[in-house]
């Protein structure tokens, strides 16, 4: 399936009910069930990683499929490893491309016994349940945070804690200082000195827990906001001081002319133009901004440098590469050093402005969403797959029609 896009100008005032965030939800719901909590969770999210995070927590299988869910696949991976039994777990295609080895080292230290169903290192895992031994390990700190988030929320269940040492520079660190929050809302200290974070053994406090709207998923209003100045655009649901990195991108959209305002009726954004001739930021702490960025800075005509995207490759799909893709097919020739950075110089050629151009989205949420506002630029624009945005925002298509960005569906032969 295809959704041709269409953009009308709309100008006035506009608000919107963002989603709840999926990072902050999947950490509540782990939280939750290590508390042996009776309470729900208020505001969780409904996107498809939250889903199927909820779908086993509540299963009486003992094989579970979490899809294309990577929160929930590194997550419950900690969490099986400490639950008795035996367990299976498996996802997408994609998800067996995706590597654990990391995270399954370092369980099997302490004292789990977790093997691959296929191929060394990936999922799908065979996980047998038991009780675990805490005390010292040693982990890459330039490794999926979700490695580490999951070591770290098991690790006052297990016997003596954990003290974990990081090594290297530690990438995604909002993430980890996130996941170390919600313990303490749970009742469980810590302590992190330098790169070393200390976890003591004891028992999480059910709670009443409430999770904030979604960052990740407001940068897409960001970038609606920078294409379009007559637009008046209120967000509903943000804290203006979050749990969530990625409320980072008000100072990353400010440079590109779009002003936060934070009040008791929302987060008003609104165009007040920019000087900036180029955008240079390291996504080293919020990688999942990187692909809203890259697009919006083509689209306003803004070369780029962007560094500390080492994690992009191991995405959903590989991220540098698609954005390079599919970027090109609107005309703007991207480079990279093919490890950790993406740039635009401003180079650009013509391309038919008669030919549709497919966006690619990789089965990967970001793409589809980062790439339908560039229809007010070109309008012959096809998103195909459009519905893998149910990963992150399943409203995210019927949200944007009130500014203006309207769709058809196109049925497309397999």
């Amino acid at each position: 399936m295809q959704y041709k896009l269409a953009h009308n100008k709309v100008s006035g005032d506009i608000q919107i009910q963002l989603p709840s965030s999926k990072s902050i939800s999947n950490r509540l719901l782990l939280l939750n069930a290590l508390s042996y909590s009776p309470y729900e969770i208020k505001n969780l999210s409904d996107s498809d990683d939250t889903k199927a995070m909820l779908g086993v927590l509540n299963s009486n299988s003992t094989t579970f499929d979490v899809g294309a869910a990577g929160t929930s696949m590194r997550f419950l991976t900690a969490f099986l490893s400490k639950i008795v039994g035996e367990w299976v777990l498996t996802g997408s295609s994609r998800m067996k491309e995706r590597p654990i080895k990391t995270l399954v080292d370092a369980l099997n230290q302490l004292g789990a016994k977790i093997e691959y169903i296929e191929k060394e290192g990936y999922p799908p895992l065979r996980i047998f349940g038991s009780n675990l031994e805490g005390g010292e390990l040693e982990l890459p700190g330039n490794v999926s945070s979700q490695y580490i988030s999951a070591l770290l929320m098991i690790a006052p269940t297990i016997e003596n804690g954990l003290k974990l040492t990081l090594t290297g520079d530690i990438i995604s660190l909002p993430y980890l200082e996130m996941t170390l929050a919600l313990m303490k809302d749970f009742g469980v200290e810590s302590h992190w000195k330098d790169n070393v974070i200390t976890v003591p053994e004891g028992h999480y406090q059910p709670k009443v827990a409430t999770a904030e709207s979604d960052w990740s998923a407001a940068s897409y209003w960001y970038e609606i906001a920078a294409l379009n100045p007559e637009l008046s655009i209120n967000l509903k649901g943000l804290k203006k001081i979050s749990l969530q990195g990625d409320s980072n991108i008000k100072a990353m959209f400010e440079v590109l002319g779009v002003k936060t305002k934070f009040s008791q009726k929302g987060t008003f954004l609104s165009n007040i133009g920019t000087k900036a001739k180029k955008f240079t930021y390291n996504f080293i702490n919020e990688p999942d901004l990187a692909q809203t960025l890259a697009v919006t800075c083509c689209l306003m005509d803004k070369p780029f440098h962007f560094t500390g995207l080492q994690t992009l490759k191991i995405k959903e799909t590989d991220r540098i590469t698609a954005l390079i893709n599919e970027l090109k097919k609107m005309g703007y020739k991207l480079s990279t050093n093919d490890v950790d950075d993406l740039s635009w110089n401003g180079e650009k050629e013509t391309i038919s402005s008669e030919e549709p151009i497919v966006i690619d989205t990789y089965k990967d949420h970001r793409m589809a969403m980062a790439f339908a506002p560039a229809v007010i630029k070109f309008p012959n624009l096809l998103i195909d797959n459009p519905m893998v945005i149910t990963k992150s925002y399943p409203n995210y298509w019927q949200d944007i029609a009130q500014a203006g960005y309207e769709h058809q569906e196109l049925q497309t032969k397999d």
